[in-house]
């Protein structure tokens, strides 16, 4: 539970949403397109700290051309889900994980650290404002994506003096519309994602804009997705796309699941961290260490390597089919989803719905759980 000191202003809409209507948007609800009716809003400003914290009917926002963000990009942000869970109520998945990231995040783009307890109410006042919102069938959730950007109004080069933080809410279906089926990818090599020093370990848009391009590369090339290489040799995986990769070697029960080790150009994913944790937990060997395109090639031939998936908050786990780069190109395993990967994405999810044991207590349950 919440221990925050700023005391959260509840503005609710005079007319909402009838409960037809809500039921047909959550029946099909994409990813990212619709919104629910609220979010949150708080204040900074370096003289006065945070406040003005409210709840507020979902608008359009109001920013004057100079407003710094869209000048020099000072913003950061996250992505969490809320899942309903099969003994009721609603709970808020590894919510404290991704409040320290946010703050990392903050900290990195020189914006100020909202507290973690902050991050946790707003969370709490959201839900119980747009709870009938949490979708309640399989693979649906309620996305939840916190944002803070420099809201001052000034054009000199500076941290700003002035910060909104928003937390919107958005209903949503599978990130990939094909759902739980192999990607092929693009191994981009006139392209980095993240040089050391820079800015690779925060959650901060960005990154995501420096990568559209290579994205767009990789489609061109006939592929899903794009596979982020070190920035110095170009020799070294590192990410797919704005996802963590996981790769497995051997089978059964001694598999063992390795991912990149975090060099400060990686993403910190709370999915990748949850993984290593719940693979450990099912018997797998687990490990961070590094792998370069040319192993990944010689595993896949050899058959020592026989899974390849992406991990992150919105698709949760995504298997990685078939790799190409402009040396050649090559399948993971049989080009099919693994049976090391589809168990611990069920594993996963199980604990995201409350359908297995929280050991780890990774499960935030929103205060309008107690009066469900």
């Amino acid at each position: 539970m919440s221990t925050s000191t700023l005391k959260f202003k509840i503005r609710l809409l005079d007319q909402r949403v009838a409960p037809e209507e809500r039921e047909r948007l959550l029946a099909d609800p994409g990813f990212g397109r619709i919104f629910t009716e609220h979010m949150v809003r708080i204040r900074w400003y370096a003289a006065t700290g945070w406040h003005d914290a409210e709840l507020a009917p979902y608008a359009p926002l109001t920013l004057d051309p100079g407003t710094a963000v869209l000048h020099y990009a000072q913003a950061v942000f996250e992505g969490l889900k809320a899942f309903r869970q099969r003994s009721g109520g609603v709970a808020a998945f590894r919510a404290d994980a991704h409040a320290a990231r946010f703050r990392r995040s903050a900290r990195r783009l020189a914006l100020p650290e909202l507290p973690e307890e902050t991050f946790l109410e707003a969370i709490d006042v959201l839900l119980d404002a747009d709870h009938e919102w949490v979708p309640g069938a399989p693979e649906h959730s309620l996305y939840l994506r916190p944002l803070m950007f420099a809201s001052e109004v000034s054009l000199s080069v500076h941290p700003a003096d002035q910060v909104t933080f928003l937390l919107i809410a958005s209903p949503s279906g599978s990130y990939f519309p094909r759902g739980v089926k192999p990607v092929s990818v693009w191994l981009s090599e006139d392209f980095s994602r993240a040089a050391p020093g820079g800015t690779g370990a925060a959650k901060t848009g960005g990154n995501y804009a420096g990568g559209l391009l290579a994205q767009a590369q990789a489609a061109a090339q006939g592929c899903d997705q794009v596979v982020w290489l070190d920035s110095h040799e170009h020799r070294w995986v590192e990410e797919m796309g704005g996802m963590n990769l996981c790769f497995v070697f051997g089978r059964g029960g001694r598999a063992k699941v390795m991912t990149p080790a975090l060099t400060g150009t990686l993403l910190p994913g709370v999915t990748r961290d949850s993984l290593l944790a719940l693979g450990g937990d099912l018997g797998y060997e687990v490990e961070e260490g590094r792998i370069s395109v040319d192993e990944w090639q010689t595993g896949c031939e050899d058959g020592s390597l026989t899974e390849v998936f992406a991990c992150g908050t919105a698709a949760v786990i995504t298997p990685v089919g078939a790799v190409k780069s402009a040396r050649g190109s090559w399948v993971v395993g049989d080009g099919g989803p693994g049976e090391v990967s589809m168990r611990l994405r069920q594993a996963l999810v199980d604990v995201q719905r409350g359908v297995a044991p929280d050991p780890h207590e990774w499960l935030y349950h929103a205060r309008v759980s107690s009066k469900d």
